[in-house]
Formats: structure tokens, sequence, C-alpha cells
């Protein structure tokens, strides 16, 4: 037994050792490639994610597979990684090598092409290489055959068994009682931000957002910041996770809760078992899961006042003419100002789950065949009217805003919902198990929230499913309403309401 498994061990650290050389090509293609860069590149990508595909589905793998899955000796993480891998081997070889070379080289076009339409501010610039992307993409949850909606089988791909129907509920949720909070808080008092947006110095900004992942925990000896166009966490090892961010001296916000929303994503990478490399017991269970660090360390964290108790000092500091006659409470109050706006990333965390209901209903009905892609920039502009009542007034602000769509990630924004709604339940269970929480992170202590973290997230990789492991730590499954409280608590008390 212990020499198949193992034999199965090398088979699939050296297809994660092509895997992670994959990213790291595809990390210097978003933060260093020249322009003129981009087509070579772009073969070599797939070039690697045809091999990988050739490994993964060798008739070699599939024998090992159906060996271990014979086997009652094996360990419960062991009998994990082997059914996971059985569930990937089975999906994948639905796949042939050249529609996977295909895939990789319309995502290095889509993406080359995102960047020069956001330069141009013309979603024109972008549409003639997203649209053969969406047509592979359909076309892959085609192959993958889900009957009850072919957008389940791109959500299974980031969120093992989320469905339509489990997102529709979600999402009604956020209607029937985040919509109504963020009405309610319309008629509170009026909250000042201005300060935010006086010009920040880059450079100084950039030190400060590397003393807030230090202070988080992030292991720089093991990790790196990068500016890139859209702010990332990549992973070649849990000792080599790399962020990056972006920088605009007109806004303070942009930078620094960037920052600590890739560091909460690095973390979790950091945290995973070294000793499992390339199985599945060493990796992210969900994308979901995955955002719930971020939120947790980007919301829960970055935009409580115990947080910038320890920070605010050291931040006014370094800008002490825009801040010097801001106080604390004036800041915090500031920082968490709800109001709509255009861009996701930059949202408050109300307003955040309309942009991503939004991008859900946009993904699912270009599934079902009602939206073409040349029409993606005036659903986009009426939607964002509908539900927010702004009006979008260029494409930059609204339908070139993301990178998703440029790397084939259609089923990914829903997670984002989710990793708040699971961060907020997390944090509440994180609050009770450790003796005063705020007031260490209010001393600049995070580290027992780290090790929390590791203790009973980080550790187990895809040991357990993403619902199943938020029941072992918080007795339930994911329960919005562990979101919902936290934030009415929080605003009623900030807006006075």
């Amino acid at each position: 037994m212990a020499r198949i498994y193992d034999k199965y061990k090398d088979a699939m650290a050296k297809i994660a050792d092509i895997n992670h050389s994959i990213a790291v090509l595809s990390w210097d293609k978003e933060v260093y490639l020249p322009e003129g860069g981009n087509r070579f590149r772009s073969r070599q990508i797939a070039t690697l994610s045809g091999i990988v595909h050739e490994e993964f589905t060798s008739k070699e793998m599939g024998e090992l597979l159906k060996k271990l899955s014979g086997m009652n000796s094996l360990s419960k993480a062991e009998s994990k990684n082997v059914k996971v891998t059985v569930e990937e081997y089975q999906r994948a070889t639905k796949f042939t090598k050249d529609f996977v070379m295909k895939k990789s080289m319309a995502v290095s076009e889509a993406f080359q092409a995102w960047e020069k339409a956001r330069a141009a501010n013309d979603f024109a610039v972008y549409a003639p290489a997203l649209d053969p992307l969406i047509q592979i993409v359909k076309e892959e949850a085609k192959i993958l055959n889900n009957p009850t909606h072919p957008y389940n089988a791109l959500l299974h791909m980031y969120e093992p068994n989320l469905t339509v129907e489990k997102l529709d509920v979600v999402f009604d949720d956020v209607k029937e009682k985040i919509l109504p909070l963020i009405k309610a808080i319309k008629k509170g008092k009026k909250i000042n931000n201005k300060f935010l947006f006086k010009k920040y110095d880059h450079y100084k900004q950039w030190d400060f957002g590397l003393h807030v992942l230090d202070s988080m925990g992030y292991d720089f000896n093991h990790g790196r910041q990068d500016v890139s166009t859209h702010p990332f966490t990549i992973s070649f090892s849990p000792e080599d996770v790399r962020v990056t961010t972006r920088v605009d001296e007109h806004d303070l916000g942009n930078m620094t809760w960037s920052c600590i929303h890739e560091g909460g994503h690095a973390l979790y990478e950091q945290g995973l078992n070294h000793d499992d490399y390339g199985l599945p017991t060493g990796n992210a269970i969900s994308l979901g899961i995955h955002e719930s660090q971020s939120r947790l360390w980007e919301n829960n964290v970055g935009r409580s006042l115990a947080f910038w108790k320890h920070q605010y000092p050291y931040l006014q500091k370094q800008f002490k003419k825009n801040l010097e006659h801001v106080s604390l409470s004036e800041f915090y109050k500031g920082i968490n100002k709800i109001k709509p706006n255009l861009i996701r990333t930059e949202a408050d965390e109300l307003h955040y789950h309309i942009h991503v209901m939004i991008r859900y209903e946009i993904e699912k009905e270009i599934m079902e065949g009602k939206i073409a892609t040349v029409d993606l920039a005036k659903v986009w502009n009426q939607k964002y009217r509908d539900y927010m009542g702004v009006n979008v007034p260029d494409d930059l602000n609204g339908v070139l805003q993301d990178v998703h769509w440029s790397h084939g990630s259609f089923g990914y924004f829903p997670t984002y919902s989710l990793g708040s709604f699971y961060a907020a339940q997390f944090y509440a269970k994180a609050k009770q198990d450790i003796p005063k929480l705020g007031k260490k992170i209010s001393k600049g202590k995070n580290q027992p929230l780290l090790d929390w973290l590791r203790d009973n997230i980080h550790q187990y990789g895809r040991l357990y499913e993403a619902e199943e492991l938020c029941k072992k730590v918080t007795g339930e499954v994911l329960n919005i309403d562990y979101f919902v409280k936290y934030a009415t608590k929080k605003y009623k008390e900030i807006y006075s309401i």
C-alpha cells in the first residue's frame, strides 16, 4: 500500500511542479511582462497546460487511482486525497489536450485584450477576444454536462456542490436582509470620509502596506508584494506565496484594503500543510473558504475599531498633514462609510454583495444564452441603475473593472459573497474561543487569531468539504444571519440608527 500511495504522491507532486511553473509564468505576465512578449508567453503557458493535462489524464494515473480506490487500508487523509483526485480525474478526462490548450490560448489573448481595453476605456476592444473565450466556457460546461443547469458545472469548479438553486436563496437573503439595512443607513447620520481622498504619496502608501502585511503575520521570507492592474494572490508552494496590490495616490483605501485582503489569502496559502504538496490536503478547500480568509482580515479585523487603535498612530505619522486633525473615531467611521459605488473592490461591505449579485445574474444569463457578449456593457449598466441607483459613466468603471472573465473564471464571483458570510461565522466563533480577542488586536497582537485560523482551517486543506468544515468549526453550516447580525450591530452604532 505504502509503495503505491507514494507513487501517487510523486505523480501529484510532479503535476504540481508543472502547474506552479505555469503560475510563475502567469505571475510574470501580470506583473513584469513587456507588452510585446505576450504571444510566446501565451504559447509557453498553453504548452505546459497541455503537458499537465496529459500527465494527469494518463492511463498510468487512471490505473493508479483505480488500485488506490479499492484499498481499505488508507488513512482518512489518504482516502480523501484519492477520492478528490478520482473526481478531478474523471472530470479532466472529459477534455482533450487540444481543448485545454485552446482554452489556455484564449485566456492569454483575452487577458491581453482586457488590459488594452482598460487603457482605451473601451469594451469594444475587449469583446472580440472575450467572445471566443465565453464560447469555450460554454463548451466546457456542455462537456461537463450538469443536467440541472449549465452554470452549476462551472460553479462546482470553484465551490464544490454549489448550485444556482442554493445561490438563488443566498441572494434572496441579500435582498431581504441586507438591502433593508442599507436603506435604514441612508436615514442615519452623515459620515465624512473626504480625508481618504487627499493626495497620499505612492511610496509612503507602499511602505504602510508592507507594515500592515507584516503585522498580520505574512511571512516575507516566503513571499513578496508587487504592483498589478488587479490585485491578486498567487502561490507556487506554501513556501513561496506572493501578493500584488495597486496604489492610487488619491484614494488611501484602494491600496490599504487590497493589501489586507490579499494578505488574508496569502496567510491561508502559507498555512497549508507543506508535507502534502501537490495533494488535495495540501490545497485550499474552495474559493468560498479562501475568500472567507481574505474577507475576515479585510473587514472583521481590518475595518474594526480595535485594529485601528493600534495601526492609526502609525498611519497618522506617515501622513501627518492629511490625518493630524482626523480623530480615530472619525477615521473609523470614515473607512466604514456606506455609499453605493461603481467599483466592486472599493465597495463597502454591504454594497459589496450587490456588486457580486449583479455579476452572478449576468453570468447565469450568459450561460442560459440570454446575453450576447456584445451586449454585456449595456446589461451591466442597466443592472447598476436598477440595483445601486448609479449611472456607469464609462467602461473602465463598469464592465472592464474585473479581471476574472479574461481568465475564463465564470462561476467565481459568487464565492466572494459566500466568503464574507463564512468569515462572519468564523470570526464569531474565534471571538468565543480566544479570550479578549478584540483587546489583543487593539494592541497589535494578531498572532492569536492567525494561530486559531491555522488550527481550525488552514491545516486541513481539502480534508473536509466547505460546509462540513464550517459545521466542524462553528457547529452549523453556513448561516448568513451571522453576517447580518455583525453588520447590523456595527452600522447601527456608526450611523446612530
